[in-house]
């Protein structure tokens, strides 16, 4: 019944409200018992009816359904592009060769070398054009940058691939060695082709090579690289047919006809590299009336003066000659903005970028910028996630440029990149605004679903650009700006959850130049984005540190709003930490104080929180109070994304009440609040899945997991491990040892105690490499508490001793009075 699974699933959720709902009516008690029954029966058919056809669904790729596009970075294929039909036809044999052969080869990984300008990038984008459809999944592409000064890292290159992947690691997945586990998971039975341009040295490329033998791997470099497996091809320069051919494409046929000896010379003069001879072309094609003898005559005549010269070595005296002969016809405008662009150390800038630097209007910064793309002396690096070409200058000739930075005056030099770097600003602020306005201003205005979608992509699209303007601010002791600059990076990092190794570092800069430029406001905003980050990353103690000093501040300066914000944070990481009784002051204060500011949504957002405390300590009662003021709030202000993260700790709430009722002997209510339990999570999980959010969504899997419905016992243990398996597949090693947990309190649910026990040692296990005592506590008193029910005292003894102990190290009262109840139930004696 292939119709099954999209009818069911929609009468669900259209029943849900209802159904949820229906139980607060004043109806007769049968009444109510059938809309219970009904609710189990739509439930369990709702299952059935998806099980199948969603093969997974919640999984870290359901491939059943449908997903974003294949993500596509492959730059364009130059304009011009000629000859190289051996090379192409070299690529082709290898790998229509690969295709043919077993499933279990490796990847296929093909590495062109040659030297600089030998046009080995222009291959590379030509040949993955035409092999494009045997990618299905897709083709990633980076530029390693190892013709600079600071390559690219791997890490930077896979966090980026991953993102394009659509794995939003929300949570820090650690170093090289598990993005690449990460890495691993993700392109397992996909067909994508990766080109990596630029390498510098095989360490680059190495953890970048899938395992998965449907993708494949094109790699351009100036040296070999002797990777293990590789098929290796040295690329060399043109033939003089070819550079002629590609001349006479530039500058047109009549001119090469006209003086074919003369072509041939200016070819030689370039050393048959294409990268010379495109620059000469592009001259050429933008001075109709020089001959071709013309060119030849003053392209040998700069060759002679730089034979004469002490010239550096990094670029090759042909190249120098070809791109000293277009920069010296270039326009004294166009000269400024080339050797302005070398000075940004972006990989790749938008339009926008000339304008600024030119200190004129947009337009007229694109109309310079396509002038150098005539002259070959810049060239386009595609088109980004939010549809903005790019540009950047090609490694050699950016060194040209740079070396010619003292032509300008200092002051104006200077007074250029401060226009970029305040563009990158303001444009920064709008996305992050956009995504989070309430981390902004008091109350934040509405977010638009387009204006935080947009907000992301802006960000996946400018990130290491973004990251430059934050070192090149930093590096020009321009301390407002590069504050700025990181508090907006920040706030975009911290709405997604996204890029933590880039975090924690913009967010020290910032400190740093909050610090150096003397305004206290500005470091303590600085010290609450360190303190969320580091936070995040199970720094609790350093967070709170910062905080506290960040409160401090606050309170000096009068910030009763961002004194407020303080007081969050530091409740939030006391909770964290296991110190429940300290964190509540701080939450209640908070609420007190976001409510006297009228910001209601901070004052719900906080609400929640103290909520999940109040659960904790088995407070159910209180916890729901909390929340429904919550729901209302952010019902009433349109915010979906807190709405469903509010809704999942509410279907929390009445599952623990509904297990409460079940001990009590009260089956008819319990069955009752199971059933809204289920509810409230399904309609979270279907929200956060509507918004693409896979982390959200496996938090509300876990938390419907753990509901302890007697009657649903195997379908919760299966959302458990659904769980699992997504926050394996993002990284999310804290979370992966948070669903032990519910795995193990599932599986002694079901009576299977050896398994139960298993899972928690493994949480045990897990949460003290994490360094988290509290939830190491916790684990240990869950394995008791198994122990317990199942008939087991004397087994019980040894885990709940520990987990007391952790307790009364932490201070943790709330924790020490429930282990002290279960150890009086395990041993009545002590």
């Amino acid at each position: 019944m292939p119709w099954a699974a999209p009818v069911s699933a929609g009468l669900a959720a259209a029943a849900a409200s209802v159904l949820a709902a229906s139980v607060e009516w004043e109806i007769p008690p049968a009444a109510k018992i059938g809309v219970t029954v009904a609710a189990a029966l739509l439930v369990g058919l709702t299952t059935w009816a998806t099980t199948e056809s969603r093969g997974g669904a919640g999984r870290a790729r359901p491939r059943s359904e449908p997903g974003p596009p294949a993500p596509d970075q492959w730059p364009p294929v130059p304009e011009h592009f000629t000859g190289r039909t051996e090379a192409l036809a070299e690529l082709r044999e290898v790998f229509s060769a690969r295709r043919g052969s077993a499933d279990l080869s490796p990847p296929l990984v093909v590495s062109v070398y040659g030297r600089g300008g030998v046009g080995k990038s222009a291959l590379m984008t030509r040949f993955g054009q035409e092999v494009a459809g045997w990618f299905p999944d897709g083709r990633l592409y980076a530029d390693l940058r190892g013709g600079v000064d600071a390559p690219v890292r791997p890490d930077e290159v896979l966090i980026g691939f991953l993102r394009a992947l659509d794995v939003r690691l929300t949570t820090d997945p650690g170093g090289l060695e598990e993005l690449r586990k990460l890495w691993l998971t993700w392109t397992k039975g996909r067909r994508i082709l990766i080109g990596l341009d630029n390498a510098h040295a095989a360490e680059q490329v190495k953890p970048l090579i899938p395992a998965e033998p449907g993708c494949a791997v094109l790699v351009t470099s100036r040296a070999p690289l002797f990777l293990n497996g590789t098929h290796d091809t040295r690329l060399g320069e043109f033939s003089e047919a070819h550079g002629v051919e590609l001349l006479a494409r530039l500058a047109g046929g009549a001119r090469v006809v006209d003086d074919l000896e003369a072509a041939k010379e200016v070819v030689r003069l370039c050393d048959y590299l294409p990268l010379a001879i495109n620059i000469c072309g592009g001259r050429l094609a933008t001075r109709e009336q020089w001959t071709m003898r013309e060119m030849a005559n003053r392209l040998a005549d700069t060759r002679r003066i730089l034979d004469l010269l002490e010239v550096a070595p990094t670029v090759d005296k042909s190249v120098r000659a070809s791109v000293q002969l277009s920069y010296d016809d270039c326009t004294g405008m166009q000269r400024r903005l080339l050797r302005l662009l070398s000075a940004l150390t972006s990989p790749d800038v938008p339009g926008w970028v000339a304008g600024e630097l030119l200190d004129s209007s947009g337009l007229d910064g694109a109309d310079q910028l396509e002038a150098l793309m005539d002259a070959q002396l810049a060239e386009c690096s595609g088109t980004d996630q939010t549809g903005t070409m790019r540009y950047r200058l090609h490694d050699l000739v950016r060194v040209f440029a740079a070396e010619l930075a003292g032509q300008d005056e200092e002051e104006r030099r200077r007074a250029a990149i401060e226009r970029v770097l305040y563009g990158y600003r303001r444009r920064a602020e709008e996305a992050a605004q956009n995504r989070w306005p309430q981390d902004w201003s008091r109350g934040g205005r509405r977010a638009s679903a387009e204006g935080q979608h947009g907000a992301g992509d802006w960000l996946n699209a400018e990130r290491l650009s973004l990251i430059a303007m934050v070192h090149l601010a930093h590096q020009l002791r321009l301390w407002e700006l590069t504050w700025g600059l990181a508090r907006a990076f920040c706030s975009l990092c911290h709405s997604l959850r996204a890029y933590w190794a880039d975090w924690v570092a913009v967010a020290e800069l910032g400190c740093q130049a909050a610090e150096q430029s003397g305004d206290r406001r500005s470091l303590a905003i600085a010290l609450l984005d360190a303190a969320a980050v580091h936070g995040g990353l199970g720094l609790r103690e350093r967070g709170l540190a910062e905080s506290e000093q960040a409160l401090a501040i606050f309170e000096e300066l009068g910030e009763s709003w961002w004194a407020a914000r303080a007081m969050r944070t530091i409740g939030m990481t006391l909770f964290s930490d296991g110190n429940l009784d300290r964190a509540q002051d701080y939450l209640i204060g908070a609420i007190t104080a976001f409510k006297g500011e009228d910001d209601l949504w901070w004052m719900a957002r906080t609400q929640r929180n103290l909520a999940e405390m109040r659960m904790a300590e088995r407070r159910p009662e209180e916890a729901r109070e909390l929340l429904e003021d919550a729901l209302e709030i952010f019902k009433r202000e349109g915010n979906r994304y807190s709405e469903a993260q509010t809704l999942r700790v509410y279907g929390e709430v009445l599952a623990a009440q509904a297990r409460g009722e079940y001990r009590d002997g009260d089956r008819r209510l319990a069955a009752n609040l199971f059933t809204r339990a289920g509810f409230s999570l399904d309609r979270a999980g279907e929200m956060f899945k509507q918004r693409g959010e896979l982390w959200e969504e496996a938090r509300c899997l876990r938390a419907a997991g753990e509901v302890g419905d007697p009657d649903n016992g195997l379908r919760e243990l299966d959302h458990v491990r659904r769980c699992e398996e997504i926050l394996l597949a993002l990284g999310d090693s804290w979370g992966v040892a948070r669903t032990a947990v519910s795995a193990g309190r599932a599986l002694a649910r079901l009576g299977r105690i050896e398994e139960s026990e298993q899972e928690l040692r493994r949480a045990v296990h897990e949460f003290a490499e994490l360094e988290d005592r509290w939830w190491m506590a916790r684990s240990l008193r869950y394995l008791g508490e198994a122990h317990l029910d199942a008939g087991g005292r004397g087994a019980a003894v040894e885990p709940l001793e520990q987990a007391r102990d952790i307790y009364r190290s932490l201070g943790n009262e709330a924790g020490m009075r429930r282990t002290l109840e279960l150890l009086r139930r395990a041993a009545p004696s002590t």
